[in-house]
């Protein structure tokens, strides 16, 4: 899941002033696609359980824990 922060956008200094207001645009919506389309889905990194290293120090008698659907 991506961390999506959300910021209101500062009042420009000058009302009248459209480039201000066309930068801050384009600099929210720059922000919106870098947090929401990030490609980094740090759950897929996760380790699932242990690894070959603790197989080899434990054995092949250690516990294997079994999910509910393999019951």
């Amino acid at each position: 899941m991506a961390l999506v922060e959300t910021n209101s956008l500062p009042v420009p200094a000058e009302a009248g002033s459209s480039s201000a207001l066309v930068s801050e645009i384009k600099g929210f919506w720059k922000r919106f696609f870098a947090t929401a389309f990030n490609p980094y889905r740090p759950e897929l990194h996760y380790m699932r359980g242990p690894g070959p290293a603790w197989r080899a120090k434990h054995g092949m008698d250690a516990p294997v824990r079994l999910k509910r659907s393999d019951l």
